[in-house]
């Protein structure tokens, strides 16, 4: 893996984060390099760049074809990589205000946290796995998910607090110095400078809900139907066939997916892809390789798609014979 701020291959194309100049900063904020201009990028731009380039690197490890253990090992130290600039980055600066320490501590510092924790979580699962059969593999995933059942019993109050998007205790909760005294010592980091009392409680709370979604589509790939205990099944319907190629399919994923349909594009490929083989019960054998098929196609490259439009245009001539626009074909 590249570092962090180097460009991304993607077949013929190139993704190149962009990173800001850097800020001098003093007691009381940034100022001026006094060798040259320095062009101010507040936190907010800085931090949301660099959450971009973090997910297009997380990208390319989803993109790798390296066993799926390895691409959990090279997304944790992606992500911890991260997160040391991110905090190398914030010891130097000064908070304009409260509510911009807020909206760190409760908004981004959460994002890059929560997805190492989410690794490592993933990780270990798929670590310690045991062979066996389906029985063997219900058990394995039962105790994992009753152990987040508890973690969200033993911080319900909080829980409840996060899911309702309530802002009342923000400022008690996303600033330094509201540390509890009760509070458990692994749910803040030693450096008070750049903890509050609450945000890697917050950061435990969307990783496990993230490893729940995991965990309950692992339990329904064993399964093929499951029972929610809301009493509703995961894919209460006989699985469609998919009749098109994988090539096809993966062609249609990689566009959902670049083009945030999905979560707002906040969900990596190789989770599309098992949402997609649970639904249509099939394999995409080597989706990155497919990828790379479709990349070198010579005369069009996106076939699928083009069939997809061309068939929707046929079907809107026939049901809507009146007022349409002429063909672009």
């Amino acid at each position: 893996m590249g570092a962090l701020n180097e460009p991304l291959m993607r077949g013929s194309l190139v993704l190149c984060p962009v990173f800001p100049e850097p800020i001098l900063y003093g007691a009381f904020g940034p100022r001026m390099s006094e060798t040259k201009t320095t062009t101010y990028t507040p936190m907010k731009t800085f931090t949301e760049r660099f959450y971009t380039a973090l997910e297009h690197q997380l990208a390319e490890i989803s993109l790798s074809g390296d066993p799926l253990i390895e691409q959990y090992r090279a997304s944790i130290k992606v992500s911890k990589k991260a997160m040391n600039k991110l905090k190398n980055y914030m010891s130097s600066y000064a908070f304009e205000s409260v509510a911009e320490e807020v909206h760190f501590f409760k908004e981004i510092k959460p994002k890059f946290y929560s997805k190492y924790i989410y690794f490592i979580n993933v990780h270990n699962y798929l670590l310690q796995k045991p062979t066996g059969g389906q029985n063997i593999q219900q058990d394995y995933i039962q105790m994992h998910l009753a152990e987040i059942k508890t973690f969200f019993d033993h911080n319900r109050l909080f829980y409840a607090y996060y899911r309702a998007k309530m802002t009342q205790l923000d400022d008690i909760y996303y600033t330094r110095g509201g540390f509890d005294v009760h509070a458990e010592l692994e749910d803040f980091e030693e450096d008070e400078k750049y903890s509050t009392s609450h945000d890697y409680k917050l950061s435990k709370l969307i990783a496990n809900e993230k490893l729940q979604d995991y965990l309950t589509i692992e339990m329904a790939k064993l399964n093929g139907d499951i029972i929610l205990p809301e009493g509703q099944k995961i894919f209460p319907f006989p699985h469609p066939k998919w009749t098109a190629s994988q090539t096809d399919a993966t062609e249609l994923l990689y566009s959902l997916q670049t083009s945030c349909a999905v979560n707002n594009g906040n969900i990596d490929i190789k989770e599309l892809v098992a949402i997609w083989e649970f639904v249509f019960q099939m394999e995409i054998n080597e989706p990155y390789h497919k990828l790379l098929d479709i990349v070198k196609r010579q005369n069009e490259m996106f076939i699928f798609l083009t069939r997809m439009r061309k068939s929707f245009w046929n079907f809107i001539k026939e049901k809507f014979k009146k007022g349409l626009p002429p063909d672009e074909e």
